[in-house]
């Protein structure tokens, strides 16, 4: 008996301990990953635009790569590294570019590893938190990427409240 009373007594003292320590983040999930990369792809396959898409979670790690049958073999690991570099930075790929381009401070970004600073990698938010990203790429242009990714997630809205 006394050693259950002191070990709910050490349970209730560690438990605000414990809730300090850790935290809770909201993150992406494989089905709504799957499906932002499908409806990616087939945003640009409208546009005439073969292509690979890539969503990762909160992280950058990657969760689904979806690519169009005649994407070149490039497209794939482009996708991957805009999905990462934007679940990273919590920002668009087009935005770090231009912040490269116009800002010699900022020019060091391209050189961080698994970094690809072109436009078409855009995060996946709900409210203000980033829980995830999708990264596209294999367009005429990373404009083209970018706005595939915004069709996707916008053909998707309704998910991610």
């Amino acid at each position: 008996m006394k050693h259950t009373v002191l070990a709910a007594a050490l349970a209730l003292i560690a438990a605000p301990a414990l809730a300090e320590d850790t935290v809770a983040l909201p993150s992406l999930g494989t089905g709504l990953a799957v499906d932002l990369a499908q409806a990616a792809v087939a945003a640009c396959a409208v546009d005439g635009y073969n292509v690979a898409a890539a969503v990762t979670d909160r992280s950058g790690i990657l969760l689904a790569l979806v690519r169009a049958e005649n994407a070149g073999a490039h497209t794939a690991d482009a996708a991957t590294a805009k999905a990462y570099t934007s679940a990273s930075s919590r920002n668009p790929t087009s935005g770090m570019a231009k912040n490269v381009a116009e800002n010699p401070a900022a020019a060091g970004l391209v050189d961080i590893p698994g970094f690809l600073v072109l436009a078409g990698g855009v995060p996946v938010k709900v409210g203000k938190a980033t829980i995830g990203s999708i990264g596209v790429g294999g367009a005429p242009g990373g404009q083209f990427d970018e706005a595939c990714a915004m069709k996707a997630l916008e053909s998707h809205a309704k998910r991610l409240k």
